[in-house]
């Protein structure tokens, strides 16, 4: 094994797949892309870290709503784009051409092209890590949709594809021996 800068070590552990955070502040629409998100338990509570420096944060503390969308693969250059330029000066849905869908629990609109979307609430703002705490409102899949295979930043400009998936539901749900 090789040594690699420690500052890169994130680039080994990176988390789920890359969204897109859609708000609304109350005049328009904006997106933003967002790379670190975790799951919180197997609940439907969602943490992702953003602050002060991105556009969207603004409209996130102040209408404590947004919509998380997921971009599959054929979004990738769509995703990188909205991810390089502001909502200060930019309407991304008409730069990117991406169709936004009214929400049915929050003013912060869907994507209609990105294969799922969950509405969500700010449960929680950690000002010291930068994390936003979600809880998800509602959640929609596309079923329709052929492409499915997500995308998850490494964190230095590569992405990562999803590719086969395995089962192993049956494994999982075997019972452990007590004190196991």
């Amino acid at each position: 094994m090789r040594n690699i800068a420690l500052g890169k070590a994130f680039t080994l552990v990176e988390p789920g797949p890359v969204l897109l955070l859609t708000t609304n502040d109350g005049r328009r629409n904006n997106i933003m892309t967002i790379s670190w998100t975790m799951v919180m338990d197997f609940t439907p509570q969602f943490a992702i870290t953003t602050g002060p420096w991105n556009h969207s944060f603004t409209a996130l503390r102040k209408t404590r709503e947004c919509v998380l969308a997921i971009p599959t693969v054929d979004l990738l250059d769509t995703v990188v784009g909205i991810g390089t330029c502001s909502g200060t000066d930019t309407d991304k849905f008409a730069r990117f051409g991406l169709t936004a869908v009214p929400g049915r629990c929050v003013a912060a609109p869907r994507i209609r092209e990105c294969v799922a979307n969950i509405e969500c609430c700010v449960v929680d703002i950690v000002a010291k890590h930068n994390i936003v705490v979600l809880e998800g409102l509602a959640a929609y899949v596309d079923s329709a949709r052929q492409e499915r295979r997500t995308l998850h930043a490494v964190g230095d400009g590569t992405f990562i594809v999803d590719g086969r998936r395995l089962d192993r539901k049956r494994l999982m749900a075997m019972k452990l021996p007590p004190g196991v």
